[in-house]
């Protein structure tokens, strides 16, 4: 479908965030919609920190909206709007997706960290018995963070800022996973794959979370920014001999789970 198409019958999905310029979902989803043939379109809409429930309150009476992807800084912010959270959503604390039920009332769910493993498998990286370092425990690293635990790795550190945020995370999982060598500190085991899950890398000016000159050769750098798409932690990475996983594939899987939780089928 054509922008031009657009009617009375169309139906409005949108993606909140502040800063909004970043978001890739309006290309993949407009993409899909035109390509089936659905008369559907989502927007960008940049709501700030403080304006959330205002914003929400406002979007919720348009009775042509069905869905909202939300990205940072909302994804914990939002739970109190949501009537219904999925399984993921609860156990993280936070939802990337929300949907718009009949009786008006929305339904939210967390997939950005299966979305995550899904990327990784995708471009012929299995996780399962890794040991991995994870940079930023927010909504999307939480996420990351048990998706990781549910594929299967052995060993997994937490590191974030927040040390309430990050302590707690680590005693959920835990708690739900002990045969998972969960911890926050230094670890002895061989790092298979380090992940920039903070926002660090969506400016030019950022510094590095971690420099992977300080890393074996054959440990797999990942970030999950996803603008640029080779940011300045991966261009460092390849600089110094490492693979480098960008975050358009975590970005590409969790899209089409989220797609599916809308009710379409990207692919």
């Amino acid at each position: 479908m054509k922008l031009e198409q657009l009617d009375g019958s169309t139906l409005l999905y949108g993606i909140v965030g502040d800063p909004i310029t970043a978001a890739r979902s309006p290309e993949v989803f407009n993409t899909m919609f035109a390509q089936k043939g659905i008369n559907a379109v989502l927007v960008p809409l940049h709501v700030g920190q403080g304006d959330l429930e205002t914003a929400w309150a406002g979007l919720s009476m348009l009775r042509n909206l069905r869905g909202l992807v939300i990205t940072m800084p909302h994804k914990t912010r939002v739970l109190p709007l949501m009537s219904r959270i999925g399984e993921a959503g609860q156990l993280v604390g936070a939802v990337n997706a929300a949907r718009r039920e009949p009786d008006g009332s929305w339904h939210g769910d967390m997939f950005d960290g299966i979305g995550f493993v899904a990327g990784l498998r995708a471009q012929g990286h299995e996780p399962a018995g890794w040991n991995v370092r994870l940079w930023g425990v927010g909504g999307a690293g939480s996420a990351i963070a048990l998706a990781l635990a549910q594929a299967g790795v052995a060993g997994l550190v937490l590191h974030d800022r927040d040390v309430l945020r990050r302590d707690r995370l680590c005693r959920q999982l835990q708690q739900a996973f002990p045969h998972v060598d969960i911890s926050t500190g230094a670890h002895h085991f061989k790092v298979d794959a380090v992940i920039n899950a903070t926002p660090l890398g969506m400016q030019a000016t950022d510094p590095l979370p971690f420099d992977p000159a300080e890393l074996p050769r054959e440990t797999l750098v990942v970030d999950v920014v996803t603008k640029p798409e080779i940011t300045p932690l991966l261009q460092r990475a390849m600089d110094t001999g490492h693979a480098a996983h960008a975050g358009k594939h975590m970005h590409l899987g969790q899209a089409r789970c989220v797609a599916r939780f809308f009710g379409y089928e990207l692919d």
